[in-house]
């Protein structure tokens, strides 16, 4: 990338020996000084060199002299910061950002305004005066489209670019009759149904798009070119504003749901027994006919009020059906995010969701970031919601190219988009397009926002008068002044009612009034789209079936045998590290007994022999964090005379045919990573998707997609997903951040059999419930705290995973006699503590350490293991109890009393009568000292079996 600013006093010696370089390599220069001297031999016709650079001019030839260097760096500078003088705000100055393009930072004088420069050529004008450069330079970078581009570290992206931008039609952008009516449909739609609305239905809450209509005729655009480029389908993701419009004007929801939304006529049904959620959250799924006539399959994604979180949602469902349906090709799958201009730079989650679009495991070709760039967020003014110039901040961070467009400018508007679309499709990579506009109302409906921006707000009007025409009007009186439009657009520039007035005699308008007329009180309810109707054949439920006996999910023993060979098998060449378990696992059959790495890998092995694909991802999978699993063992290779690291991967060599196992360690994120899960999740409901937490404890950086997503999305969005969450969980000393993965807070969110958290002990137990997602006719999220220590410990025969066997929600005590004193019920690891204490041990060191026979052996108590939390076993439960009547019930568990699972047991079924056994209610999950830890541990089962 070329830089004069540190030339501009250069030396004529400098230029000499550029040129000397030049001459005996021309593709030895950067392409910007080749096409200047390249120009500077034809003016000169090859003689007057040494003259040109001493500084004379030769008679008939442009002044060749340090002021050529001067202005090809004026030009470089427009290009580098030509968008800080840009024209992009529609109704305020700009703030002077300083970018330093007159002519005279560059030591040219106001007399070389009229003296002709070589330097011209390489924007298109040979031997024009320094007055006409300028001039093409500010109307390529200075008026309705600020450029960012010359970041970009890529040449053949930079100059693609360049040249794209500088060889455009300056005067309009070459648009037929037909496109710029097309266009002008769009804004004339997104105008009046956000007015209908108003005037139909006062007050309702919609987060009107007026001011920034022309986001409209923008996704059409990236529609139609996306079209052209081989898109078959569109995602897009968005926040509130302005989703109403793009639902009915974009995906095409039929206006009468719409209608019922406003109405709420909304009631539970035995179709609809959820929550449901406002109008403003909702989602679509659609065909959309394109200009060419292409039907394009898009999805509108649903989204909460948690600003941005939408984002990595949509790129995993982009990277599902990437992997899933076009077979790689990401220009089939074409992701669309809208953001707010403050959430855009305020929220985490857009800068975590931008660092993903290069990472392998997931890459979906590029996204088009559009912002919707009012300048204000809720109250907030821009310049206390950021640092940075724009914000477009996170783009700089992946050298994305931004375009800074002028919101009332649809056709500069549909360029840049276009322009965005065209290097998407071209480069496979992120693009920004910064449109700014403003808001014509409050943050809603009922906001008065003269409040809080009474300037920017006598600039922009009210329903009582408006100082700034609509889109409508602008746009309109330019089509009808270029003969475009055949009739002038009628609209009152300076009152609402006269603007209604115009609107109510527009075809679109008197068609919603007819539907509305024709609207009954029948309820629309969210259903299945064609693009998704697989979901379809799964079954809703919010009644007690969930809780019935698992499936039968056990495989035979001849299927195990040949798992366990295959997961054994690796090529000769593969030479692990030492401290790599891998060759024990005939060992372990012989011995039938199975850890829980062993569990865990057969039953990925099972499924992927049943052809259905696995996507499992976090911080260190292959490995597992606690180097249990060795999923992908790592090994060197030096057949080629130099080490070189290479993977091998276990669960890709399981049989002919199989699913596709994707195994990804995730960059340091929760948020986004949890999000891109549960988006991938919901394509394609015969395939299993997994995350892990490197220790539970961190799954509360992404409390708001268990939140707003993973708990309650089918309650509100009648949407499905089978999504896995392990999280490593278990009280071992390790500290604060090292025990717990607030299983309570699952538990709390747990309602309408929303999902299923289980605390599992048992490696076959853990075989079944993974296994157990692809094999009911419904799916749910599978939370499993899933444990530590126990990791290596070999605890269960296999054969309790052959065939006939099930997933167990209660594991009964087999060694308690028939009569007990005492029963214990409990989840999770503190059952080998309470285990070993019944044989006599007490707990030596955190984990499962024991001193043996340092204790009275206990006979009298019996040991419950509930391995599943939610839905809670009830039943089971209950039949144990009857089992041994008279005996004293107490649950027993690790975290203090105001957290783990006992608040939720003892709220939802207090007619168990359980009496508690805990630590103490405490602030933190633990205590950081590892001896005071083994002393509460101690403590707390010695309390329980007394």
């Amino acid at each position: 990338m070329s830089d004069f600013s540190a030339i501009m006093n250069a030396h004529p010696q400098f230029m000499e020996a550029m040129y000397n370089q030049y001459v005996q390599d021309p593709t030895s220069v950067d392409l910007t000084w080749a096409s200047f001297f390249k120009g500077f031999d034809f003016a000169t016709n090859g003689n007057g060199k040494a003259a040109a650079l001493a500084g004379t001019t030769p008679q008939g030839s442009a002044v060749y002299s340090e002021k050529e260097v001067a202005v090809m760096s004026l030009i470089h500078g427009y290009r580098d910061r030509g968008h800080f003088l840009s024209t992009t705000n529609p109704i305020r100055e700009r703030k002077d950002r300083k970018p330093h393009l007159k002519h005279l930072d560059y030591g040219l004088l106001d007399t070389d305004l009229d003296v002709v420069f070589q330097s011209g050529s390489e924007i298109g004008l040979p031997n024009a005066t320094l007055r006409a450069i300028m001039d093409r330079l500010e109307k390529m970078y200075s008026e309705h489209i600020g450029f960012e581009y010359n970041h970009i570290q890529d040449r053949e992206k930079r100059m693609w670019l360049r040249d794209r931008i500088e060889q455009r039609d300056l005067t309009s952008y070459g648009y037929s009759d037909e496109k710029r009516l097309r266009v002008f449909d769009k804004i004339n739609r997104a105008v009046i149904i956000e007015k209908f609305l108003h005037v139909k239905f006062s007050g309702k809450k919609r987060f009107s798009l007026e001011g920034g209509e022309a986001t409209i005729a923008a996704l059409d655009a990236i529609i139609n070119k996306g079209a052209e480029s081989g898109v078959e389908e569109v995602l897009i993701g968005m926040a509130h504003r302005g989703r109403v419009n793009a639902l009915i004007n974009v995906m095409g929801k039929p206006v009468e749901m719409l209608f019922s939304e406003f109405k709420e006529k909304f009631q539970k049904s035995k179709s609809f027994d959820g929550d449901g959620d406002v109008k403003y959250h909702m989602g679509y799924s659609s065909e959309v006919v394109a200009a060419n006539g292409k039907t394009l399959k898009t999805k509108l994604s649903y989204n909460p009020s948690h600003l941005e979180a939408v984002n990595p949602v949509v790129e995993g469902y982009a990277r599902a059906l990437v992997d899933q349906q076009y077979g790689g090709d990401y220009n089939k799958v074409l992701p669309i995010v809208i953001h707010g201009d403050a959430a855009a730079v305020g929220q985490g989650v857009v800068y975590e969701t931008v660092q993903m679009c290069n990472l392998p495991g997931y890459k979906t070709g590029g996204t088009i970031h559009f912002i919707i760039n009012n300048q204000v967020g809720f109250t907030t003014d821009f310049d206390d919601a950021r640092s940075s110039n724009y914000c477009t901040a996170a783009a700089n961070m992946v050298q994305a190219p931004i375009f800074h467009v002028n919101g009332d400018d649809p056709e500069a508007v549909v360029w840049a988009c276009e322009l965005a679309t065209e290097y998407r499709q071209k480069f496979d990579a992120e693009v920004f397009i910064d449109m700014v506009c403003y808001r014509f109302r409050g943050h809603n409906e009922g906001e008065d926002p003269t409040q809080t921006q009474p300037v920017m707000y006598k600039l922009i009007g009210d329903d009582r008068a408006l100082v700034h025409p609509n889109l409508r009007s602008l746009y309109g009186a330019q089509l009808f002044k270029e003969k475009v439009l055949k009739s002038p657009i009628s609209d009152d520039l300076t009152k609402t009612s006269a603007l209604i007035v115009a609107l109510a005699a527009e075809p679109y308008w008197q068609e919603l009034q007819l539907r509305l007329d024709n609207w009954s009180e029948k309820t629309l309810l969210p259903k299945y789209q064609a693009p998704e109707e697989i979901w379809s054949k799964f079954e809703f439920n919010f009644d007690e079936k969930i809780v019935a006996a698992s499936p039968k999910t056990g495989v035979s023993k001849a299927k195990i045998q040949d798992y366990i060979a295959k997961l054994n098998d690796a090529p000769s060449d593969v030479k692990t590290q030492n401290t790599v378990p891998f060759k024990n696992f005939a060992k372990l059959t012989d011995e039938n007994r199975m850890d829980w790495g062993y569990a865990e890998l057969l039953a990925y092995a099972s499924i992927l022999d049943e052809k259905k694909d696995i996507r499992f991802t976090g911080q260190d999978v292959k490995r597992g964090t606690f180097s249990h699993r060795h999923a992908v063992l790592k090994y060197i290779d030096e057949t080629q005379g130099k080490a070189t690291e290479k993977e091998y991967s276990r669960l890709s060599h399981i049989s002919e045919n199989q699913g596709v196992m994707r195994m990804f360690n995730s960059f340091l994120s929760e948020y986004a990573v949890l999000g891109f899960e549960y988006g991938y999740s919901l394509t394609n409901p015969e395939n299993l998707v997994i995350w892990e937490a490197q220790f539970g404890d961190f799954s509360n950086g992404c409390q708001i997609m268990i939140d707003q997503f993973i708990a309650s999305g089918e309650s509100k969005w009648q949407r499905q997903s089978g999504l896995v969450m392990l999280l490593p969980h278990g009280y071992e000393g390790q500290g604060p951040e090292h025990s717990s993965c607030r299983i309570e807070r699952y538990l709390q969110l747990c309602g309408d059999n929303n999902m299923t958290v289980c605390n599992i002990t048992s490696p076959a137990n853990l075989f079944h419930v993974l296994r157990r997602q692809l094999a009911r006719n419904y799916r749910k999220p599978l939370i499993i705290a899933t444990p530590k220590s126990k990791l290596k410990i070999f605890s269960s025969p296999v054969s309790e995973i052959e065939e006939g066997t099930s997933f167990r929600e209660i594991i009964v005590d087999a060694a308690a006699p028939k009569k007990v004193r005492k029963v214990l019920f409990c989840t999770g690891k503190i059952s080998d503590d309470l285990e070993a204490r019944r044989k006599g041990a007490i707990i030596n060191e955190p984990g499962n350490s024991y001193d043996n026979d340092k204790a009275e052996v206990i006979s009298d108590i019996a040991i419950i293991r509930v391995e599943q939390l939610y839905p809670f076993p009830l039943e089971q439960i209950t039949a144990v109890m009857k089992q041994y009547k008279g005996a004293t019930c107490t649950w027993v568990q690790e975290e203090p009393a105001n957290m783990g699972a006992w608040s939720y047991i003892t709220s939802r079924h207090p007619e168990l009568g359980l009496s508690l056994v805990s630590r103490e209610i405490c602030a933190s999950p633990a205590v950081g000292y590892v001896n005071v830890h083994v002393q509460e541990q101690r403590d707390l089962v010695e309390r329980a079996v007394a």
